[in-house]
């Protein structure tokens, strides 16, 4: 063998060397610090393309338990979509410190502006804290067409802080959401999904920041939760089934909302809802079922049990009629029906005068409504509160105040 061919082998046999080296090192890796991969911190200056690479070497890595860790650090961070399958079962997303949204809604010029930090297509994922993820969306409130619609340019739509699309069997823990621009936490088409130990805030007066919104979504749990918000503090949407909601401190905000469903006439799936154990202060809702009157469809199995109102304006709502005129809705043949619902162990103050309201369509009736232990009284020194119900049917058992209006 010539020394030119000899010496050639051994810079290629090198190189293979060092490749193989380096990539079982990544194979065999099992955290990932987002500093290693580019984040400068300070928030700043734009981190997300060394957190996309943290991410992409992690869930690409053939350890179990592959772990992205967010240091004790401030971290600004442009939209992002963090997208699965990964390889292994399970991936943890650790955050220590506090991610920060961009502030001026033109960082989403040529974007996707309905989100800002998206998971999508993963199975085990677990993001946990004690970290904060800040959405600081004061200047997409300050533009919000519902607040301001005579704005020019105004937004009527903003980035949802955090989504899980197309997930499973994932979780979100001990994380400090705050200011989202619009929805603080979104689960879409997801199952297996689970969510406690989350604290979740927002001003009264900022506007569709609900704290949790469940779409299309099977098996979700939500517990040991606080949210306060400028909208409903868990909403549920069409397609959704299974949902337990338990120890939850709500408020302020619109309280605990199955709906609105069925707005543009679609058929409604929603069934199997329970909700317990849920403290509500100052909120505008309590215990809410809304479907629009175009919708078709159903809900039905649903539970609110074990629930205290602090000064609710609406403690227990059924808006069957729902419609986006002013002024009274008009009658209409369609309706979803709301079937199988029970109110049981309720109790409380009113900031209104009717504590109970279940408004149901005429043609599509709300059965098999059972109302068991309720108790509620006015918030105002001196002031009574009434039921109203609408061709609404069912059973009162146990103590009820204010009177049930139920018809068999």
């Amino acid at each position: 063998m010539q020394c030119g061919h000899y010496f050639l082998l051994l810079f290629v046999g090198s190189l293979v060397s060092v490749s193989i080296a380096c990539s079982t090192e990544h194979a065999n890796q099992t955290t990932f610090d987002v500093r290693d991969y580019g984040a400068v911190s300070g928030g700043r200056i734009d981190d997300s393309e060394a957190f996309l690479k943290a991410w992409n070497a992690a869930c690409t890595s053939e350890t179990e338990n592959p772990t992205l860790i967010v240091p004790r650090k401030r971290f600004l961070l442009n939209p992002i979509v963090f997208s699965g399958p990964c390889r292994a079962e399970n991936i943890n997303f650790l955050i220590f410190g506090r991610l920060l949204a961009p502030d001026s809604p033109g960082a989403w010029k040529e974007l996707d502006p309905s989100q800002w930090l998206a998971f999508n297509g993963v199975s085990g994922l677990n993001i946990a804290g004690p970290g904060r993820i800040n959405g600081r969306g004061k200047a997409w409130w300050d533009q919000s067409c519902r607040d301001h619609p005579r704005l020019v340019g105004c937004s009527t739509l903003a980035p949802t802080a955090v989504k899980l699309v197309s997930c499973k069997n994932s979780s979100i823990s001990e994380i400090h959401f705050l200011n989202s621009s619009q929805t603080h936490v979104l689960i879409r088409d997801s199952d297996g999904i689970n969510i406690e130990n989350v604290l979740i805030e927002a001003p009264e007066r900022s506007p569709n920041t609900d704290g949790i919104h469940i779409s299309a979504s099977h098996n979700v749990v939500i517990t040991n939760a606080i949210i306060g918000t400028g909208d409903d503090c868990v909403s549920i949407g069409d397609h959704t089934s299974n949902i337990v909601i338990s120890y939850v401190k709500c408020g302020p905000g619109h309280g605990i909302s199955i709906g609105s469903l069925g707005r543009s006439g679609n058929f409604v799936q929603v069934e199997n809802i329970h909700v317990s154990k849920v403290y509500l202060q100052g909120t505008t809702n309590g215990a809410r079922i809304k479907t629009w009157q175009v919708g078709r469809g159903y809900v039905r199995q649903v539970t609110f049990e074990h629930i205290f109102f602090g000064s609710v304006k609406n403690p227990i709502i059924i808006d069957q009629n729902y419609c986006n005129k002013s002024g009274a809705c008009k009658e209409m043949e369609t309706g979803v029906h709301i079937t199988d619902v029970s109110f049981n162990q309720l109790y409380g103050t009113s900031s209104s005068r009717v504590a109970m309201n279940l408004n149901c369509s005429r043609s599509v009736a709300c059965t098999s409504i059972y109302l068991k232990s309720i108790y509620i009284r006015s918030a105002l020194a001196g002031q009574n509160v009434t039921s109203n119900c609408t061709n609404a049917h069912g059973v009162a058992s146990g103590v009820i105040q204010p009177d049930p209006c139920l018809q068999i």
